[in-house]
């Protein structure tokens, strides 16, 4: 049995804080193999740099996946690509550096194999998701069966039917993006995992990663505002799935909310956690 630890999306400096001391101890507690979490909002909330990357693998992650933020900071160039760990939408251009898959080895002996897509509901254009989630699993089914999707997108029922078109092909289908857990988590008749939204990993005392009052403010006025990321509740949000080696057919999908002690957290008053208007 392969037990995988998927996270929601990291948010700030909070929420590589709860990577760096959560994630460890759920590795030990459930006996995880695999870590995969979505890292686009690392980096003051929007983005990620080569030095966020390197601290995240370094703190157990095996796998980041990302979407339509993952170019907000252009010192990510440098690596994508050069780094097959971290992953940007197999649904982008492919003239854009990088790629949206990956398989690695574990040190159990067995091999993962993890997709990146990105929905075009309510967000900028992009290439088919399921016809690019199709093409990439096609091509790890030669290598594994054990895939996990991460379908990066608004619309509820784009990540839903995702999950439909490739459930029996794949592990898990865990969607991203919106930050906020639902509580589908379920096995498909194929034998699929899947959830809609697996969370966030960083402040929950927020709206969606940033301080409340400011964003409570820009709908009242409507004015610009910049959002600051919020620092109270950090949570590490997401989902357990185990599945069986041999078929790569999930057997179990659970809800994983971890509350990080604030004791933990190291404050960094120099490192800007803000995004631009």
């Amino acid at each position: 049995m392969i037990t995988i630890l998927f996270g929601g999306d990291i948010v700030g400096k909070p929420g590589r804080d709860a990577v760096r001391v959560l994630v460890p101890r759920l590795r030990k507690r459930h006996g995880v193999d695999c870590v995969i979490v979505n890292a686009e909002n690392a980096a003051g909330g929007s983005g990620v740099t080569p030095e966020i990357v390197e601290e995240l693998l370094g703190s157990g992650v095996d796998v980041l996946t990302s979407g339509d933020h993952i170019w907000r900071n252009k010192a990510v160039y440098q690596i994508m690509g050069r780094e097959e760990r971290l992953l940007r939408p197999a649904n982008y251009p492919e003239d854009a550096p990088g790629k949206g898959r990956v398989t690695i080895s574990l040190p159990c002996g067995a091999k993962i194999g993890v997709v990146n897509v990105i929905g075009r509901v309510f967000m900028k254009p992009a290439d088919c998701p399921f016809r690019a989630a199709a093409r990439e699993v096609d091509a790890l089914r030669a290598e594994t069966a054990l895939i996990v999707v991460d379908v990066h997108a608004e619309a509820t029922s784009e990540k839903i039917a995702l999950g439909r078109y490739l459930d029996g092909r794949v592990t898990a289908v865990v969607g991203t993006h919106t930050h906020v857990q639902t509580a589908d988590e379920r096995l498909l008749p194929g034998g699929t995992a899947y959830i809609t939204e697996a969370g966030m990993t960083g402040p929950c005392e927020s709206i969606l990663g940033r301080e409340i009052e400011a964003v409570v403010r820009h709908f009242v006025t409507q004015l610009p505002e910049r959002f600051e990321v919020a620092h109270e509740g950090v949570e590490f949000q997401g989902v357990l799935v185990r599945a069986d080696e041999a078929t790569g057919k999930a057997v179990s999908i659970e809800r994983i909310r971890e509350q990080l002690n604030p004791k933990s957290q190291i404050p960094n008053p120099k490192e800007e956690e803000k995004e631009d208007e």
